[in-house]
């Protein structure tokens, strides 16, 4: 057996691998417990070992991320993957087994094996055995090649290695699942975990002796100018500490460009997973323009946040050893004094700052909002308002915006000019007293000076710190709510019933229902109460009432999109916490109204296949292509010059209304749940179309729940 092998776990043993590899990389707490796989995952469609693994780790608390990697980047991917999960298996009808990836290294990694010790492997075998199966279907024509060459040795091993390359290089690399922090949970947890100390304390400590160097380069020109050593030794000890400030300069800018992205992919996931999380009311209380004005602020918190902290961060460091050096000075007491008056100072004029760019911040995303709303609704506006009065509010706005705007304009001026500045004539008229009183030599002086000249400048880094951290805090404060909404309990469902396929015989219930209750937030009588149903399979509703009926809200309650308040709701016989939210999801799945469901910026295949497994298999596009043709959507791919490919949105392909709700039609069949809820969906369409749909969507979809207006 080889060393490969014996540091692999077998597929009965997934689950307790995946707790030993969670609980080794501090991801899982050791009270959760985890049943094993079913057997007939190993020989199975790998797809379905994917969800089960996924549905593991939701069940244990972490998320497992599938890696398709290209075949050109898998060593990439073995050095930074860990903790993560490796595939190994011969073929499809192999039952494969796992290797616990923990850490990479440049020609070794660190596996956990079944005696719960870290194993060294060597890179290249690892990497070998991981591209087996993809390789496997070029193997014979490589070895035909390297055969009629005669190469040997190194030079053969080279060859192979660019022959795969070459042939494989755009395919991608399945069978690796990454294990991470949830998005939802503790942010500085999910920061530690990403290595966020590590590369802060690389940046800070380049950063920290980087301007020691700088001030020890200073002591040693002005030594050697003031006290006329001007030797050869002192020029070179000069020049030599500036030299090795490069490569410091150099580590820093890098790390801090490595810190500035890694927090900004962070914050971005748990921004995007808290808007997923918002309820349907918490958004629509809000105008286009609000919206977008939230957006604009994530990208202020990102930018302002990540730039404001790394010069606050440095700056206060800088200032730090400023103050110690004129307290070890001779005639650094007074100095010393005024540098802390000047910081106090400062921290006044911020907070003047803050309130004044509060006020700003306020009348900018009033503005904004305004104007979106405008735009949106401007064919209303000249159907019903004169012309002359189109743009009264628009001035008005304008006028609110232009004092606030000279407020914060004169505010950064004080705090990012007027007070370094200030702070250099002091520093330098600090030094009057000591040198006329003779109690400093000319030495003394000099160095005061030049750690008066660095103070200012510390001064004006810190000052910009300052500026982009208050533009960030008060960004943070529009944000807020997304950025909590991410924590929200999440029902992560029993793996066992991750893989539960839908009933065969007709009598099988796939949803029952009872005394289901809904009231909106803010309303005493409820839109729902007491409401019983049961729907079984192969069956075709239409449900009609009256415009707020609770005909949409029954639809959100069935799909998940909704709680009830009271009542008991099964799906398959199984209740929401058992099957968890995405298990649900994939057993009833609803197309909102219209206003409700979007076209996102993407490809025609993403926006048909977005609540499917991706990356798409071939036989996944090939089906949504031809329930295009069923839903008579054909014509419009023959238009598309790229097809399904074709990229849609507001910059791409735009689809007229009855494509639309024809597209989220499809986008529900496609996920092939045991019950599609169809609310308003041909609402849009014409007769012939109509039939074409409704055609497809009874042949297609297991049970139909169809809501529409009598």
């Amino acid at each position: 057996m080889s060393a490969v092998d014996a540091a692999s776990w077998p597929l009965e043993r997934l689950s307790e691998a995946m707790l030993a590899l969670g609980r080794w990389s501090g991801l899982v707490p050791k009270q959760v417990e985890l049943a094993p796989p079913p057997g007939w995952l190993g020989t199975g469609d790998r797809y379905q070992l994917t969800r089960w693994i996924a549905a593991a780790g939701r069940w244990i608390g972490v998320d497992v991320v599938h890696l398709d990697t290209p075949y050109v980047e898998v060593d990439s991917l073995l050095r930074g993957a860990g903790p993560a999960l490796l595939m190994l298996s011969e073929s499809d009808a192999q039952v494969p087994r796992f290797l616990l990836l923990a850490r990479g290294g440049r020609h070794k990694v660190s596996v956990l094996g079944p005696d719960l010790q870290l194993h060294a492997l060597p890179l290249e075998e690892v990497r070998k055995r991981l591209c087996h199966r993809l390789e496997s279907h070029v193997r014979k024509d490589v070895e035909e090649v390297l055969a009629a060459t005669g190469l040997k040795g190194r030079r053969r091993r080279r060859a192979e290695d660019g022959l795969y390359r070459g042939l494989l290089g755009s395919r991608n690399v399945s069978g690796c699942w990454g294990l991470r922090p949830l998005p939802g949970s503790d942010f500085w947890h999910q920061a530690q975990q990403a290595g966020l100390m590590r590369r802060l304390g690389t940046f800070l400590g380049a950063h920290a002796l980087q301007y020691g160097l700088w001030l020890v380069s200073w002591w040693l020109i002005g030594k050697a100018a003031l006290e006329g050593i001007l030797a050869p030794g002192w020029l070179l000890a000069w020049g030599l500490v500036l030299a090795t400030v490069i490569p410091l300069r150099l580590l820093a800018s890098w790390s801090g460009g490595h810190l500035a992205i890694l927090v900004g992919t962070l914050l971005k996931q748990r921004l995007l997973v808290g808007a997923l999380k918002l309820e349907p009311e918490e958004i629509r209380t809000q105008g286009t323009g609000q919206l977008l004005g939230k957006v604009l602020e994530s990208q202020a918190v990102e930018s302002l946040a990540i730039s404001g902290g790394l010069s606050a961060g440095m700056a206060s460091i800088e200032l730090l050893a400023a103050g110690l050096l004129f307290l070890a000075a001779p005639s650094g007491t007074l100095s010393l004094a005024l540098l802390v008056g000047t910081l106090g100072v400062m921290g006044y004029c911020a907070v003047r700052y803050w309130r004044a760019r509060q006020r700003w911040t306020h009348q900018r995303l009033t503005l904004t909002h305004t104007l979106v709303e405008n735009l949106l609704g401007h064919r209303t506006r000249i159907v019903q308002q004169p012309r002359e009065q189109w743009h009264t509010s628009e001035d008005q706005a304008l006028e609110d915006y232009l004092a606030p705007s000279r407020s914060v304009d004169r505010a950064a001026v004080v705090l990012s000019l007027l007070i370094p500045h200030a702070w250099l004539i002091l520093g330098v008229a600090g030094l009057a007293p000591a040198f006329l009183g003779g109690a400093a030599g000319v030495s003394d002086v000099a160095v005061v000076l030049g750690i008066t000249l660095l103070a200012y400048q510390s001064l004006r880094r810190f000052a910009s710190g300052l500026i982009n951290l208050s533009g960030a805090g008060i960004a943070w404060s529009q944000i807020r709510a997304i950025f909590q909404a991410a924590a929200r309990p999440e029902r992560a469902g029993h793996p066992e019933f991750a893989l539960a396929r839908q009933g065969e015989a007709p009598s099988h219930a796939v949803v029952n229902g009872s005394g289901l209750v809904y009231r909106y937030e803010g309303r005493v009588t409820p839109v729902l109460s007491g409401a019983d149903l049961r729907i079984h399979l192969g069956e075709r509703i239409l449900l009609e009432g009256p415009s707020g009926g609770g005909k949409s809200t029954l639809g959100s309650v069935l799909a998940g999109l909704r709680s009830q308040e009271s009542g008991l709701l099964l799906a398959d016989g199984l209740d929401r916490h058992t099957l968890g939210d995405v298990g649900w999801a994939r057993r009833i799945v609803s197309a909102p109204q219209f206003h409700e469901n979007h076209v996102l910026t993407g490809t025609f295949a993403f926006n048909l296949l977005m609540g499917c497994e991706w990356p798409p298999r071939g036989a996944d596009l090939q089906e949504a292509e031809a329930l295009c043709h069923e839903l008579g959507l054909g014509e419009l791919l023959s238009r598309m010059p790229s097809g399904l490919q074709q990229q849609l949105g507001e910059i791409g392909w735009q689809l007229s209304h009855g494509e639309r709700s024809r597209l989220f039609i499809a986008r529900a069949l496609l996920q092939k749940s045991s019950l599609v809820i169809l609310d308003e969906s041909f609402a849009a369409l014409d007769p012939e179309t109509l039939r074409v749909a409704m055609r497809c969507v009874f042949e297609r979809a297991p049970s139909l729940l169809v809501i529409a207006h009598p």
